[in-house]
């Protein structure tokens, strides 16, 4: 495909009538309901699910297993100052090859590829086997309460499971197909308050500093092994985010220390292990103090199996590459729906620029995505 017209393609079309809707999380903008317009005229049985503020879509085509899902989101991160921008972010340009805008990698490129990459395969497949559904939220980059989480739950209460699903996300590092995530490690953090006695310095007997009664105590914490790893994580890893203490004053032992700490952690521990040991390192110490936790999720797996294989197969099929398989980076909506025995992968563009200013993407990298769902789809549904 010519530079000319990769650029001018079904698939970069849509992605700059996405990234031109002002999507700021949670607000979808009117994302979905341009794939819904797309989706309905593909014989899609569209779901519009709205939880607060928060716009949701289940969609699905065929009332038969297996279920293939394409899942992402609408929502974008703010832009930060838009005159540090070389383009209007929300006005999408190809420049020197590249797609630019807030979104074109994270995810409306993504978006665009699974709508192109639908068209054509259900153009040439129209009676698939088993279903295909898209599960689409505005709360991916926000809070992540009532996006996929709530979606999944409503199918759960009536049964209805996915059997594969593609997350869009940005998993790509030097070349599209490059990485597939087949798994996250899970993220807990905790909010410590560690509790003193506040004084004037000068009568150190009257008081009792929490910043020396911490300190050992973090040491330990932050020098801790929680746990070797395996072949698919590495050892579980904490760090302290943020700490303060003070009122400002030079003269005044401060009454307590707030510390925010996270740990992104492995399938050799579990969350409340994780809590008992906490509790364990810091009651040595005969700290006064309160956690308030926050699991936003358990790490995931997906082994080699009917998707991973599909994916693996496709890439090389079309691009070349030998794919690596990786659990590194953060957390995604996968975390949701893998508990309910999906086979869950993330397979999207290069994530080099993702939240940054001037975000953008490889105009023929979006057209190279949209054949590798399609041909995804191709293996694990054609008749």
């Amino acid at each position: 495909m010519s530079s000319q017209s990769s650029s001018h393609s079904p698939t970069i079309e849509l992605a700059k009538e996405l990234i031109s809707r002002r999507s700021v999380t949670p607000d979808d903008d009117g994302c979905q309901d341009l794939m819904i317009e797309r989706l309905e005229a593909l014989g899609f049985q569209i779901e519009r699910l709205q939880f607060e503020e928060v716009t949701n879509l289940w969609a699905r085509r065929g009332t038969s297993g297996p279920v293939f899902c394409f899942a992402g989101h609408t929502d974008v991160v703010p832009t930060g100052p838009e005159e540090n921008w070389d383009h209007p972010p929300f006005d999408p340009v190809i420049e020197d090859g590249f797609l630019c805008g807030r979104g074109a990698a994270d995810m409306k490129g993504s978006l665009a590829a699974f709508m192109t990459a639908l068209e054509r395969f259900i153009e040439h497949h129209p009676d698939h086997e088993g279903s295909i559904a898209l599960l689409i939220t505005s709360d991916e980059e926000g809070p992540f309460v009532n996006g996929t989480t709530r979606v999944i739950d409503h199918l759960e209460a009536r049964h209805e499971k996915i059997t594969w699903c593609i997350v869009g996300e940005p998993s790509s590092t030097a070349k599209v197909g490059d990485v597939i995530k087949n798994g996250r490690r899970g993220s807990i953090s905790g909010d410590l308050i560690i509790r003193g006695v506040q004084g004037h310095v000068a009568y150190p007997h009257l008081v009792v500093n929490p910043i020396h009664m911490a300190a050992p105590a973090l040491n330990d914490l932050a020098s801790e092994i929680w746990d070797e790893g395996n072949e698919f994580f590495p050892p579980t890893s904490f760090q302290i985010s943020n700490i303060h203490a003070g009122t400002g004053a030079t003269n005044v032992v401060p009454g307590h220390l707030d510390v925010q700490f996270n740990l992104r952690f492995s399938t050799e521990v579990t969350a409340d292990q994780i809590k008992e040991r906490t509790y364990e390192i810091l009651n040595r110490y005969g700290l006064n103090f309160d956690i308030n936790w926050t699991l936003s999720g358990n790490p995931f797996i997906t082994d080699r199996g009917d998707l991973v294989d599909a994916c693996v197969e496709s890439i090389k099929a079309i691009t070349g590459l030998d794919s690596e398989l990786s659990t590194s980076g953060g957390t995604s909506d996968g975390r949701f729906i893998a508990p309910t025995g999906a086979q869950v992968i993330e397979l999207g563009p290069i994530n080099a620029t993702i939240h940054k200013v001037n975000e953008r993407i490889k105009a023929e990298d979006l057209n190279t995505l949209s054949s590798l769902y399609e041909n995804i789809m191709a293996r694990l549904l054609a008749r």
